[in-house]
């Protein structure tokens, strides 16, 4: 039984699926940029697999394309199958706030649903500031491990081991640990592709 194939470096497989879901949707680069509020040289580095870009500018350019973030970190060709391996599962650092994050969820695109894992650093931040989107889209997040704030809108959230915070996800959200000690959490995301 020949071994599997390898899997695609993360961001070579970040560059083909902005590219793909840009021209999938009829999209220039420059009508990108104006979409999601990021540059056309930023966008055009990133296709080319050249830039290695941040958390925030990676969810700007997901809204941008309608998808959510975790949609940019699959593979170009995904093929459909109801079990994700550990070991096939993608993994991608924030090279701004070294948080790492890894995909749990099978490579469904009619799922609405994805999970996914986040190992984040003592003292980083990322702030999301998208809020608009296409589909309504519902997101939890489950900590696992360690203490973290959340900020929804301008109401913040402290929570711990266990906790679970819901929310509906159209407006600016910040991830925020300020504690000596990485936290880890899961996040549950769900998309009404029926709605809007």
């Amino acid at each position: 039984m020949p071994p599997p194939p390898p899997l695609m470096d993360i961001n070579a497989r970040i560059a083909a699926r902005v590219s793909f879901l840009r021209q999938e949707r009829g999209l220039s680069l420059d009508a990108l940029a104006t979409k999601c509020s990021v540059s056309r040289s930023m966008i055009s580095l990133i296709e080319r697999g050249q830039s290695n870009a941040t958390a925030v500018v990676l969810e700007k350019l997901a809204t941008g394309l309608g998808v959510m973030l975790p949609a940019l970190f699959e593979d170009p060709q995904p093929q459909t199958a109801p079990l994700m391996r550990h070991a096939d599962q993608p993994e991608w650092r924030d090279p701004q706030s070294g948080y790492l994050r890894r995909d749990i969820s099978p490579p469904d695109p009619q799922s609405p649903l994805r999970i996914v894992e986040v190992l984040f650093p003592a003292g980083a931040k990322v702030t999301y500031e998208t809020a608009e989107r296409e589909a309504l889209v519902h997101q939890q997040i489950w900590i696992l491990e360690g203490r973290m704030e959340v900020s929804v809108g301008k109401t913040q959230y402290a929570i711990e081991a266990g906790d679970c915070l819901a929310f509906q996800l159209n407006s600016p959200v910040a991830f925020h640990n300020p504690h000596r000690k990485p936290a880890r959490y899961a996040v549950i995301i769900c998309t009404d592709k029926q709605h809007g």
